[in-house]
């Protein structure tokens, strides 16, 4: 149990910091796509890690990160419905 959540917190940390590693590269923008999605799906791993070993303070943490991701998707995709 503990090495399946020790993947799934090494996946989550790859999509965070390649998101991160490319926005501070200007390969992508911060309100892209792609960067709120790698941000999204990372963190929501590592959302699922932190419940799975009671880490309470990060869980939290990620969830927050997982949420303001989710929402920044949401806002990109009324403004391209509003735009069409």
């Amino acid at each position: 149990m503990i090495m399946d959540t020790e993947i799934v917190a090494f996946l989550g940390m790859i999509l965070i910091l390649v998101a991160f590693f490319l926005e501070t590269r200007n390969v992508i923008e911060s309100k892209a796509p792609l960067y709120l999605s790698l941000m999204a799906i990372g963190s929501g791993l590592l959302a699922i890690r932190a419940y799975l070993i009671e880490e309470w303070a990060f869980f939290i943490l990620e969830v927050a990160w997982f949420l303001t991701a989710v929402v920044g998707l949401l806002y990109l995709k009324s403004d391209f419905d509003r735009n069409e």
